[in-house]
Protein backbone atom coordinates (compact mmCIF):
# COMPACT_ATOMS: atom_id res chain seq x y z
CA UNK A 1 0.00 0.00 0.00
CA UNK A 2 1.21 3.50 -0.81
CA UNK A 3 2.46 5.40 2.23
CA UNK A 4 1.94 8.87 0.74
CA UNK A 5 -0.82 9.13 -1.87
CA UNK A 6 -1.99 12.25 -3.70
CA UNK A 7 -5.17 11.83 -5.73
CA UNK A 8 -6.67 14.28 -8.26
CA UNK A 9 -5.18 17.25 -6.38
CA UNK A 10 -6.02 20.74 -7.58
CA UNK A 11 -4.94 24.07 -6.13
CA UNK A 12 -6.28 27.43 -7.30
CA UNK A 13 -5.92 31.03 -6.23
CA UNK A 14 -9.19 32.50 -7.43
CA UNK A 15 -9.43 31.78 -11.16
CA UNK A 16 -5.71 30.97 -11.41
CA UNK A 17 -5.12 27.20 -11.28
CA UNK A 18 -1.63 26.41 -9.91
CA UNK A 19 -1.83 22.60 -9.62
CA UNK A 20 -3.87 20.67 -12.15
CA UNK A 21 -5.08 17.17 -11.27
CA UNK A 22 -1.90 15.81 -9.65
CA UNK A 23 -1.74 12.06 -8.97
CA UNK A 24 1.32 10.68 -7.13
CA UNK A 25 2.08 7.90 -4.69
CA UNK A 26 5.17 6.59 -2.94
CA UNK A 27 5.88 3.63 -0.68
CA UNK A 28 7.11 3.92 2.89
CA UNK A 29 10.81 4.78 3.00
CA UNK A 30 10.73 6.18 -0.55
CA UNK A 31 12.45 9.36 -1.69
CA UNK A 32 10.16 11.41 -3.93
CA UNK A 33 11.72 14.39 -5.70
CA UNK A 34 9.50 17.10 -7.19
CA UNK A 35 11.45 18.78 -9.97
CA UNK A 36 10.73 21.41 -12.59
CA UNK A 37 11.50 24.99 -13.60
CA UNK A 38 10.67 28.00 -11.41
CA UNK A 39 6.93 28.59 -11.17
CA UNK A 40 5.93 25.02 -12.09
CA UNK A 41 4.08 24.45 -8.78
CA UNK A 42 6.50 22.10 -6.99
CA UNK A 43 6.82 24.21 -3.80
CA UNK A 44 3.05 24.76 -3.74
CA UNK A 45 2.56 20.99 -3.95
CA UNK A 46 4.99 20.48 -1.05
CA UNK A 47 3.13 23.12 0.98
CA UNK A 48 -0.18 21.32 0.43
CA UNK A 49 1.38 18.10 1.78
CA UNK A 50 2.67 20.06 4.79
CA UNK A 51 -0.72 21.70 5.35
CA UNK A 52 0.68 25.20 4.85
CA UNK A 53 -1.61 25.63 1.82
CA UNK A 54 -5.20 24.35 1.67
CA UNK A 55 -6.10 22.29 -1.39
CA UNK A 56 -8.96 23.27 -3.70
CA UNK A 57 -9.98 19.67 -4.40
CA UNK A 58 -8.58 16.15 -4.31
CA UNK A 59 -7.07 14.05 -1.57
CA UNK A 60 -3.79 13.70 0.34
CA UNK A 61 -3.31 10.56 2.46
CA UNK A 62 -0.38 9.64 4.71
CA UNK A 63 -0.17 6.03 5.88
CA UNK A 64 -3.71 5.40 4.67
CA UNK A 65 -5.26 8.37 6.52
CA UNK A 66 -6.55 11.52 4.85
CA UNK A 67 -4.78 14.70 6.01
CA UNK A 68 -6.72 17.11 3.79
CA UNK A 69 -7.91 19.92 6.06
CA UNK A 70 -5.77 18.70 8.97
CA UNK A 71 -3.61 21.31 10.77
CA UNK A 72 0.14 21.02 9.98
CA UNK A 73 0.91 20.14 13.62
CA UNK A 74 -1.40 17.11 13.38
CA UNK A 75 0.14 15.62 10.21
CA UNK A 76 3.31 14.16 11.80
CA UNK A 77 5.62 15.75 9.23
CA UNK A 78 8.84 17.75 9.59
CA UNK A 79 10.02 20.37 7.12
CA UNK A 80 13.49 21.67 6.19
CA UNK A 81 13.38 25.08 4.52
CA UNK A 82 15.65 26.73 1.97
CA UNK A 83 16.33 29.61 4.40
CA UNK A 84 17.21 27.28 7.36
CA UNK A 85 14.77 29.28 9.60
CA UNK A 86 16.99 29.04 12.71
CA UNK A 87 16.46 31.16 15.82
CA UNK A 88 19.47 33.53 15.91
CA UNK A 89 19.41 34.03 19.70
CA UNK A 90 19.52 30.28 20.46
CA UNK A 91 22.47 27.91 20.41
CA UNK A 92 22.58 24.97 18.01
CA UNK A 93 21.40 22.70 20.83
CA UNK A 94 18.58 25.12 21.64
CA UNK A 95 17.43 25.24 18.02
CA UNK A 96 17.39 21.45 17.77
CA UNK A 97 15.56 21.05 21.07
CA UNK A 98 13.04 23.87 20.67
CA UNK A 99 10.26 21.80 19.10
CA UNK A 100 10.66 19.10 21.74
CA UNK A 101 10.45 21.71 24.51
CA UNK A 102 7.20 23.07 23.07
CA UNK A 103 5.78 19.53 23.04
CA UNK A 104 6.82 19.00 26.68
CA UNK A 105 9.43 16.30 26.06
CA UNK A 106 11.40 15.67 29.30
CA UNK A 107 14.87 17.25 29.51
CA UNK A 108 16.74 13.94 29.72
CA UNK A 109 14.98 12.65 26.61
CA UNK A 110 15.69 15.93 24.78
CA UNK A 111 19.39 15.77 25.57
CA UNK A 112 19.62 12.16 24.41
CA UNK A 113 17.89 13.05 21.10
CA UNK A 114 20.22 16.05 20.60
CA UNK A 115 23.31 13.87 21.12
CA UNK A 116 22.07 11.20 18.70
CA UNK A 117 21.25 13.71 15.97
CA UNK A 118 24.46 15.67 16.53
CA UNK A 119 26.52 12.49 16.15
CA UNK A 120 24.61 11.50 13.03
CA UNK A 121 25.15 14.91 11.38
CA UNK A 122 28.67 15.43 12.79
CA UNK A 123 27.77 18.70 14.53
CA UNK A 124 28.49 17.66 18.13
CA UNK A 125 31.29 20.27 18.38
CA UNK A 126 28.88 23.05 17.34
CA UNK A 127 26.14 22.59 19.95
CA UNK A 128 27.05 25.70 21.98
CA UNK A 129 27.47 28.01 18.98
CA UNK A 130 24.90 30.49 17.65
CA UNK A 131 23.74 30.35 14.00
CA UNK A 132 25.74 33.50 13.16
CA UNK A 133 28.92 31.55 13.99
CA UNK A 134 28.15 28.77 11.49
CA UNK A 135 28.81 28.27 7.79
CA UNK A 136 25.95 27.69 5.36
CA UNK A 137 26.53 23.93 5.35
CA UNK A 138 26.61 23.82 9.16
CA UNK A 139 23.36 25.80 9.38
CA UNK A 140 21.72 23.38 6.98
CA UNK A 141 22.83 20.45 9.14
CA UNK A 142 21.30 22.15 12.18
CA UNK A 143 18.03 22.68 10.29
CA UNK A 144 18.06 19.00 9.35
CA UNK A 145 18.82 18.03 12.96
CA UNK A 146 15.82 20.01 14.19
CA UNK A 147 13.63 18.02 11.79
CA UNK A 148 15.25 14.66 12.59
CA UNK A 149 14.56 14.81 16.34
CA UNK A 150 10.87 14.94 15.52
CA UNK A 151 11.06 11.38 14.11
CA UNK A 152 8.11 12.17 11.80
CA UNK A 153 6.28 9.96 9.31
CA UNK A 154 7.38 12.17 6.38
CA UNK A 155 10.25 14.62 5.90
CA UNK A 156 9.67 17.56 3.54
CA UNK A 157 12.68 19.37 2.04
CA UNK A 158 12.11 22.67 0.18
CA UNK A 159 15.20 23.35 -1.98
CA UNK A 160 17.48 22.89 1.07
CA UNK A 161 20.76 23.18 -0.86
CA UNK A 162 20.05 26.14 -3.14
CA UNK A 163 21.88 28.64 -0.90
CA UNK A 164 25.10 26.62 -0.82
CA UNK A 165 28.10 26.84 -3.14
CA UNK A 166 28.65 24.14 -5.77
CA UNK A 167 31.09 21.91 -3.84
CA UNK A 168 29.11 22.11 -0.61
CA UNK A 169 25.94 21.20 -2.49
CA UNK A 170 27.57 17.98 -3.68
CA UNK A 171 28.80 17.19 -0.14
CA UNK A 172 25.39 17.87 1.42
CA UNK A 173 23.65 15.86 -1.29
CA UNK A 174 25.78 12.87 -0.26
CA UNK A 175 24.93 13.50 3.41
CA UNK A 176 21.19 13.53 2.67
CA UNK A 177 21.50 10.34 0.62
CA UNK A 178 23.44 8.64 3.43
CA UNK A 179 20.90 9.87 5.99
CA UNK A 180 18.00 8.43 3.99
CA UNK A 181 19.73 5.07 3.58
CA UNK A 182 20.33 4.92 7.34
CA UNK A 183 16.91 6.09 8.56
CA UNK A 184 14.63 4.66 5.83
CA UNK A 185 12.19 7.55 6.39
CA UNK A 186 9.82 8.74 3.65
CA UNK A 187 11.08 11.98 2.09
CA UNK A 188 9.51 14.48 -0.32
CA UNK A 189 12.15 16.82 -1.73
CA UNK A 190 11.71 19.89 -3.94
CA UNK A 191 14.47 21.09 -6.28
CA UNK A 192 14.92 22.75 -9.66
CA UNK A 193 18.27 20.95 -10.04
CA UNK A 194 17.80 17.83 -12.14
CA UNK A 195 21.19 16.40 -11.05
CA UNK A 196 19.97 16.52 -7.43
CA UNK A 197 16.76 14.82 -8.55
CA UNK A 198 18.58 12.02 -10.39
CA UNK A 199 21.06 11.28 -7.61
CA UNK A 200 18.69 11.39 -4.62
CA UNK A 201 15.33 10.06 -5.77
CA UNK A 202 13.75 6.66 -5.77
CA UNK A 203 10.89 8.32 -7.72
CA UNK A 204 10.84 11.62 -9.64
CA UNK A 205 7.82 13.78 -10.49
CA UNK A 206 8.52 16.28 -13.28
CA UNK A 207 6.17 19.28 -13.28
CA UNK A 208 5.59 22.09 -15.75
CA UNK A 209 2.94 24.81 -15.43
CA UNK A 210 1.17 22.88 -12.66
CA UNK A 211 0.84 19.72 -14.79
CA UNK A 212 2.57 16.44 -13.94
CA UNK A 213 4.60 15.64 -17.07
CA UNK A 214 6.01 12.28 -15.96
CA UNK A 215 6.33 10.20 -12.80
CA UNK A 216 8.78 7.31 -12.49
CA UNK A 217 12.18 6.10 -11.36
CA UNK A 218 15.26 8.17 -12.29
CA UNK A 219 16.17 5.57 -14.94
CA UNK A 220 12.67 5.69 -16.48
CA UNK A 221 12.64 9.48 -16.56
CA UNK A 222 16.12 9.68 -18.07
CA UNK A 223 15.98 6.83 -20.59
CA UNK A 224 12.29 6.92 -21.53
CA UNK A 225 11.10 10.54 -21.37
CA UNK A 226 7.37 10.87 -21.98
CA UNK A 227 7.68 14.10 -23.96
CA UNK A 228 10.15 16.64 -25.30
CA UNK A 229 10.00 18.80 -22.17
CA UNK A 230 11.13 15.94 -19.92
CA UNK A 231 13.79 14.88 -22.45
CA UNK A 232 15.21 18.40 -22.58
CA UNK A 233 14.89 19.21 -18.86
CA UNK A 234 16.42 16.03 -17.42
CA UNK A 235 20.09 15.50 -18.18
CA UNK A 236 23.25 17.60 -18.32
CA UNK A 237 24.13 18.19 -21.10
CA UNK A 238 20.54 17.99 -22.30
CA UNK A 239 19.29 15.43 -24.81
CA UNK A 240 19.89 16.37 -28.45
CA UNK A 241 16.48 16.94 -30.08
CA UNK A 242 16.79 17.08 -33.86
CA UNK A 243 14.41 17.55 -36.77
CA UNK A 244 14.44 14.37 -38.87
CA UNK A 245 12.51 12.54 -41.59
CA UNK A 246 11.38 8.92 -41.39
CA UNK A 247 12.27 7.14 -44.64
CA UNK A 248 11.32 3.73 -46.00
CA UNK A 249 8.39 1.54 -45.02
CA UNK A 250 7.36 -1.62 -43.21
CA UNK A 251 10.21 -3.00 -41.15
CA UNK A 252 12.87 -1.18 -43.19
CA UNK A 253 12.87 2.32 -41.72
CA UNK A 254 15.61 4.90 -41.36
CA UNK A 255 15.89 8.35 -39.82
CA UNK A 256 17.35 10.99 -42.11
CA UNK A 257 19.20 13.97 -40.58
CA UNK A 258 20.27 16.98 -42.65
CA UNK A 259 24.00 17.81 -42.64
CA UNK A 260 25.51 21.15 -43.72
CA UNK A 261 27.32 20.88 -47.07
CA UNK A 262 26.79 17.10 -47.25
CA UNK A 263 24.21 14.47 -48.06
CA UNK A 264 21.71 13.74 -45.25
CA UNK A 265 22.89 11.23 -42.66
CA UNK A 266 20.74 8.09 -42.78
CA UNK A 267 20.44 6.03 -39.58
CA UNK A 268 18.63 2.66 -39.74
CA UNK A 269 15.92 2.12 -37.13
CA UNK A 270 16.31 -1.19 -35.32
CA UNK A 271 12.97 -1.25 -33.47
CA UNK A 272 10.24 0.06 -35.76
CA UNK A 273 7.15 -0.14 -33.50
CA UNK A 274 4.80 2.84 -33.72
CA UNK A 275 7.36 4.79 -35.78
CA UNK A 276 6.05 2.93 -38.87
CA UNK A 277 2.95 5.15 -38.84
CA UNK A 278 5.22 8.18 -39.38
CA UNK A 279 6.94 6.93 -42.54
CA UNK A 280 7.58 9.86 -44.88
CA UNK A 281 6.87 12.40 -42.12
CA UNK A 282 8.90 14.81 -40.01
CA UNK A 283 9.64 13.73 -36.46
CA UNK A 284 11.98 14.83 -33.66
CA UNK A 285 14.91 12.45 -33.14
CA UNK A 286 16.28 12.42 -29.58
CA UNK A 287 19.66 11.08 -28.54
CA UNK A 288 21.67 11.81 -25.40
CA UNK A 289 25.30 13.00 -25.72
CA UNK A 290 26.69 9.80 -24.16
CA UNK A 291 24.92 7.74 -26.87
CA UNK A 292 26.75 9.75 -29.53
CA UNK A 293 30.48 9.14 -29.26
CA UNK A 294 33.67 8.17 -31.05
CA UNK A 295 33.49 4.63 -32.55
CA UNK A 296 36.13 3.19 -30.19
CA UNK A 297 34.21 4.53 -27.19
CA UNK A 298 30.82 3.17 -28.27
CA UNK A 299 28.92 0.65 -26.14
CA UNK A 300 29.90 -2.78 -27.46
CA UNK A 301 26.74 -4.30 -25.94
CA UNK A 302 24.51 -2.08 -28.08
CA UNK A 303 22.31 -4.03 -30.49
CA UNK A 304 22.14 -1.21 -33.00
CA UNK A 305 25.12 1.05 -33.70
CA UNK A 306 25.32 3.33 -36.73
CA UNK A 307 28.21 5.53 -37.79
CA UNK A 308 28.38 8.75 -39.77
CA UNK A 309 30.83 11.51 -40.65
CA UNK A 310 30.17 14.86 -38.99
CA UNK A 311 31.92 18.23 -39.25
CA UNK A 312 33.17 19.17 -35.77
CA UNK A 313 32.58 22.86 -34.99
CA UNK A 314 33.69 23.09 -31.33
CA UNK A 315 35.75 20.83 -29.03
CA UNK A 316 35.39 21.20 -25.25
CA UNK A 317 37.81 19.14 -23.09
CA UNK A 318 36.16 18.48 -19.69
CA UNK A 319 38.69 16.32 -17.85
CA UNK A 320 37.01 12.92 -17.75
CA UNK A 321 35.27 13.51 -21.12
CA UNK A 322 35.63 15.56 -24.28
CA UNK A 323 32.50 17.21 -25.67
CA UNK A 324 32.30 17.86 -29.39
CA UNK A 325 29.69 20.06 -31.07
CA UNK A 326 28.52 19.34 -34.61
CA UNK A 327 25.41 20.25 -36.58
CA UNK A 328 22.66 17.83 -37.63
CA UNK A 329 19.01 18.37 -38.46
CA UNK A 330 19.60 22.11 -38.50
CA UNK A 331 20.65 22.19 -34.82
CA UNK A 332 23.80 22.03 -32.76
CA UNK A 333 24.46 18.52 -31.46
CA UNK A 334 26.64 17.60 -28.47
CA UNK A 335 28.62 14.34 -28.57
CA UNK A 336 30.35 12.94 -25.48
CA UNK A 337 33.70 11.44 -26.41
CA UNK A 338 36.54 9.76 -24.53
CA UNK A 339 38.93 12.15 -22.77
CA UNK A 340 41.94 11.08 -24.87
CA UNK A 341 40.22 11.10 -28.27
CA UNK A 342 42.10 12.99 -30.98
CA UNK A 343 39.70 15.45 -32.49
CA UNK A 344 39.91 19.09 -33.57
CA UNK A 345 37.48 21.82 -34.58
CA UNK A 346 37.14 22.17 -38.34
CA UNK A 347 37.79 18.48 -38.99
CA UNK A 348 35.33 15.84 -40.14
CA UNK A 349 35.15 13.02 -37.60
CA UNK A 350 33.36 9.69 -37.57
CA UNK A 351 30.78 9.43 -34.78
CA UNK A 352 28.89 6.38 -33.53
CA UNK A 353 25.15 6.58 -32.76
CA UNK A 354 23.81 4.10 -30.19
CA UNK A 355 20.30 3.74 -31.60
CA UNK A 356 19.24 1.51 -28.69
CA UNK A 357 19.14 4.76 -26.71
CA UNK A 358 17.36 6.86 -29.38
CA UNK A 359 13.84 8.16 -28.78
CA UNK A 360 11.35 9.74 -31.18
CA UNK A 361 8.76 12.47 -30.68
CA UNK A 362 5.83 13.93 -32.58
CA UNK A 363 6.79 17.56 -33.43
CA UNK A 364 3.17 18.74 -33.11
CA UNK A 365 2.14 17.15 -29.81
CA UNK A 366 5.74 16.88 -28.47
CA UNK A 367 4.75 13.48 -27.05
CA UNK A 368 6.89 10.35 -27.33
CA UNK A 369 6.27 8.19 -30.41
CA UNK A 370 8.70 5.35 -29.68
Amino acid sequence: MSFLKITDLRKSYGSLEILKNINLEIDEGGFLVLVGPSGCGKSTLLNTIAGLEPITSGEIAINGKSVAGLHPSKRDIAMVFQSYALYPNMTVAGNIAFGMEIRGVPKEEREKAIRQVADMLQIGHLLERKPSQLSGGQRQRVAMGRALVRNPQVFLFDEPLSNLDAKLRVDMRTEIKRLHQRMKTTIVYVTHDQIEAMTLATKIAVLKDGVLQQFGTPAEIYNNPANMFVADFMGSPAMNLLSATVEGGGNDLAVSLARPDAEPLRLPVSSVGSLAAHAGKQIVFGIRPEALTDPDGADRNARSLAEGDCLIEVVEPAGSDTFAVTKLGGKEVVARLRADVRIAAGQTARLAFNLDKAVYFDPQTQQRIA
